[in-house]
């Protein structure tokens, strides 16, 4: 495997444990978007991309999200106990794209967290711009960042 690019954007409230979003591009041929660095007990983390995990009302079959307390269509009190538990804490999202071994793992993390310094060094000097995503939309980055301003990440 060769990561042939890293795309940072930076996040703008610094007080979050979320520092940036990053997309990869392996070979030149296969994008992974929606990484993100996270400021941790032990210092930057790359998470992989997650989906929140969901599930269905028992009165109308409607999905919610597992924290949750009403239904979203019907209104229906749902119980609050339904998501399960994964090493002592609530599982509430789901990796959609991760390394299969830790060889793969420390590559990213190395890459990613190397372009994220980086990127933080440029935003220092005068006259930063931040990049453009010609392929990504910014709406993308606001949709994933809901939930992780109080350091859910999904790990």
């Amino acid at each position: 495997m060769n990561i042939t690019e890293v795309r940072v954007k930076l996040t703008e409230a610094k007080k979050n444990r979320l520092q940036a979003f990053c997309s990869i591009t392996i070979d030149n041929d296969f994008v992974v978007r929606d990484l993100k660095v996270i400021e941790g007990q032990k210092g930057a983390f790359v998470a992989m991309p997650s989906r929140k995990l969901t599930d269905r009302c028992p009165k109308c079959g409607g999905k919610n999200h597992l924290m949750a307390q009403y239904c979203n269509d019907c209104g229906t009190k749902l119980n609050e106990r339904r998501a399960s538990k994964s090493t002592g804490r609530l599982k509430l999202h789901a990796d959609t794209a991760h390394p299969i071994n830790s060889t793969c793992r420390e590559e990213i993390q190395e890459k990613v967290l190397a372009a994220y310094q980086e990127e933080v060094e440029k935003s220092k000097l005068p006259g930063y711009k931040p990049p453009k995503y010609e392929d990504m939309e910014e709406t993308d980055f606001d949709d994933l960042d809901e939930g992780l301003e109080s350091g859910k990440t999904g790990k």
